[in-house]
């Protein structure tokens, strides 16, 4: 599929069902360049644990540790996420109108047992953030090893997304609650929200 029938899809369900999961944004190489960056950065304890909130507060309700891309000098294999993620954000706004104008990423890495309890990317007091983005990294993740994002689509059910390497999962930030289960092996990503212009402090 060409990238203009892949994001169009995207937009079609987003239109639709508020999210969708996309499996060719990048290629395998592409792939496996970031999953070994991030790797890379945790062995050398770049990656510190995460925090919550706009006040950045630490709490138990999350076990990852994170490093933020930093978008005057991403390295060489974020340059080729951000400039997919970018192309797609600007389909979006084509197909959608959602007013997005900037995009902000970070690795994630959960150990075994870490969890993220349910929640949703939207700040309380801050509207920014419309859409979330979770692309993984780890190659031969199969069922038995945990760690999916359960994301809540009701009152009732969810869909479970295993975070198999080249999956980009894109849902509403202020409509899905969601949660990251535990795994047994290190599960690696890049978390990724697409931002409207704030208009400051929300009800």
């Amino acid at each position: 599929m060409d990238d203009a029938s892949l994001f169009r899809t995207a937009a079609d369900a987003l239109a639709g069902e508020g999210w969708c999961v996309l499996n060719d944004l990048l290629t395998a190489a592409q792939t496996r360049a970031l999953a070994d960056e991030c790797t890379a950065l945790y062995a050398a304890q770049r990656l510190a644990p995460a925090r919550v909130g706009a006040a950045h507060t630490a709490t138990e309700l999350r076990g990852d540790r994170t490093q933020w891309f930093d978008p005057a000098a991403p390295s060489g294999p974020q340059q080729a996420f951000l400039a997919r993620t970018d192309a797609l954000r600007c389909t979006l706004n084509r197909e959608l109108m959602l007013g997005l104008v900037e995009s902000e990423a970070h690795y994630a890495v959960y150990v075994p047992g870490a969890r993220y309890a349910r929640h949703l990317d939207r700040l309380r007091d801050d509207d920014a953030r419309v859409l979330s983005a979770v692309f993984y990294l780890n190659e031969g993740w199969q069922e038995a090893d945990g760690g999916a994002l359960q994301l809540y689509l009701g009152d009732g059910p969810h869909r479970d997304i295993l975070p198999r390497a080249g999956t980009l999962l894109l849902f509403l930030s202020a409509q899905f609650e969601h949660e990251v289960l535990p795994a047994t092996r290190d599960r690696l990503s890049i978390a990724c929200w697409m931002r409207q212009r704030s208009a400051g402090r929300i009800a």
